[in-house]
């Protein structure tokens, strides 16, 4: 995990759309920015959705929510779709950005060993700075809690 304090890593990702975003394009803002291993898997879902219905708060305290996975664009748009989300869902298929963020790791399931997107929600500051960073992520207590981040 990236430390506190560092600068975040720019990058470029397609969004939900096929529109390409820019981590400096939201300088001067806030940015909730969260890894998340799957498109509609339980707690995936849960997460998404609160951040989908606390969206307009988040806005009001001057920050935008990027959800990435290395779902692909299609996938976002189906799971945007589906549970109508209110935010930027990033797609990182070649796992570039989830990398530089160092969220890929090995992951133990049942006993099963295989490397994955571990859960993790990063706070971004207005400059870039990384100011919050979670890794111990309970999907849905992730958004009420970054939403208390902001107070």
């Amino acid at each position: 995990m990236l430390e506190v304090g560092t600068k975040a890593p720019d990058f470029e990702l397609p969004d939900q759309n096929g529109e390409l975003h820019k981590l400096s394009e939201y300088l001067g803002k806030k940015v909730i920015l969260y890894f998340y291993p799957r498109d509609n898997t339980p707690g995936c879902t849960k997460q998404a959705c609160g951040f989908s219905d606390r969206y307009p708060q988040f806005v009001e305290k001057g920050a935008v929510v990027l959800g990435v996975s290395k779902d692909s664009v299609a996938s976002h748009k189906k799971f945007e779709e589906k549970h109508r989300l209110a935010f930027t869902l990033l797609s990182d298929t070649e796992r570039k950005v989830i990398e530089s963020y160092d969220v890929w790791k090995e992951k133990k399931n049942y006993g099963k060993v295989s490397m994955g997107v571990v859960r993790t929600t990063y706070l971004i500051d207005e400059h870039g700075i990384i100011v919050k960073a979670n890794d111990k992520v309970k999907a849905a207590d992730d958004p009420e809690k970054m939403l208390q981040e902001l107070s």
